[in-house]
């Protein structure tokens, strides 16, 4: 058990869109990811989606307005929802999710789950 610095964990990789598994609590992934431009829409049937700016700006679409989060604030979009992320300069998040969770909902779309 050692404890994480996220900003050593970030500085690892350069892909966007690719949440790396940095610990996990209760069968629940802490993830860290780097993301740029537009996500696809999608949605999680089963659980909600937690996401933390660490750094940068990001919006997260929803079909009936959109949340502007700065660093330090957090939006949990509830299952169920539609959202599409954007951050138009490289955003910096936390995210929180069940373990195994694919990251646009759909397994056949997903990015390949890895820890770091």
């Amino acid at each position: 058990m050692d404890k994480i610095n996220l900003s050593e964990k970030l500085s690892q990789f350069s892909e966007y869109w690719s949440p790396k598994t940095v610990a996990q609590l209760n069968h629940y992934d802490i993830m860290v990811v780097k993301v740029k431009d537009e996500f696809v829409w999608h949605k999680h049937d089963d659980t909600d989606d937690f996401f933390l700016v660490l750094k940068g700006r990001l919006t997260i679409q929803l079909r009936d307005r959109d949340i502007h989060l700065e660093p330090g604030e957090l939006f949990i979009v509830p299952r169920g929802v539609e959202h599409r992320p954007v951050a138009t300069e490289e955003v910096h998040l936390l995210l929180i999710e069940p373990t195994g969770t694919p990251n646009t909902g759909d397994e056949k779309t997903a990015a390949p789950r890895q820890t770091i």
